[in-house]
């Protein structure tokens, strides 16, 4: 749990556009997950993306690839941290990872061919996904009374010319790593940080109290109604995005996790470490990594 005695600063919207001219845009990314040394299963699910239009050639007398690429691509990364019995965590996180990756393959053309006055469409379309996923769960639970009560985090992100779209509900982490510091993107939706926002309890505090794991906003749970945080950023060459399930930021602080970005910038070395470090600082929960870097051609 991060120690420190302030929040962090979270991005707002912006309409600015990158500092930097356009550059041509190449990711660099992994992920990967661990049940840790305590839980007998893994309920976290994760999923790295690319979107691209492609044109299918179906007859010519040119000669030419039959399948062709655009040059607009974006990136998506997903965390799902699950919760409830029975498995039924690990049924909510991956229904909802699915749930969102058949919403975002039915509306590729957003996100694929970004023009800056459809900036506010793309959040919407984020907004619309995570109350689908939300909506498929209690369907699930419906039929299947074993399942009822089950719920999942979710921490989004789309990087597509050198902007990053972030949709987050819960205590995952979306982290961004720029000019040599580590900024929080999203704030955690638990009762102890709500307090920690109110002045109620200190950030120090917070990292011992009984109650840090209740969270208070998820898809799925008791009840409908999920409030999706969102934020768009512009990029710079060599950010790293890095995204987290709170089994990573329980055991390994965030001057840790910066020292070792610091150390290891590709992003498979990057994950390895952290997974390593959350496991023997205790592992008592699933810890998911993702990372993604941000470069010129």
């Amino acid at each position: 749990m991060n120690t420190t005695d302030t929040e962090p600063e979270l991005p707002r919207f912006s309409p600015l556009p990158p500092a930097h001219p356009p550059q041509p845009f190449v990711v660099r990314s992994h992920g990967d997950s661990d049940p840790g040394r305590v839980r007998a299963s893994n309920e976290d699910h994760f999923v790295i993306m690319e979107l691209a239009r492609t044109m299918y050639v179906h007859g010519t007398n040119i000669h030419q690839a039959k399948a062709q690429y655009s040059h607009h691509r974006g990136h998506i990364f997903i965390v799902a941290d699950g919760m409830g019995g029975h498995r039924a965590g690990e049924v909510a996180s991956a229904l909802t990872v699915m749930t969102i990756e058949g919403f975002l393959l039915n509306t590729l053309n957003r996100f694929t061919n970004l023009q800056a006055p459809e900036e506010h469409v793309v959040m919407q379309e984020f907004q619309s996904a995570v109350f689908q996923a939300d909506a498929k769960i209690f369907e699930e639970a419906a039929r299947h009374p074993e399942l009822l009560g089950m719920g999942t985090t979710l921490t989004m992100a789309l990087a597509v010319e050198w902007q990053l779209f972030v949709a987050h509900a819960g205590d995952s982490r979306a982290y961004l790593f720029s000019k040599d510091r580590l900024q929080q993107l999203t704030q955690d939706h638990t009762l102890v940080a709500e307090m920690v926002r109110d002045g109620k309890l200190s950030a120090t505090e917070a990292s011992h109290h009984p109650s840090r794991h209740v969270v208070t906003n998820v898809l799925g749970g008791a009840e409908p109604g999920v409030r999706v945080e969102m934020h768009r950023l512009a990029l710079e060459p060599d950010d790293l995005l890095l995204m987290c399930s709170d089994g990573l930021t329980e055991m390994v602080t965030d001057e840790r996790i910066a020292a070792v970005i610091r150390e290891e910038r590709e992003p498979q070395k990057v994950c390895e470490r952290l997974l390593a470090e959350a496991n023997d600082n205790g592992g008592r929960d699933n810890v998911t990594v993702v990372v993604g870097t941000f470069h010129t051609a």
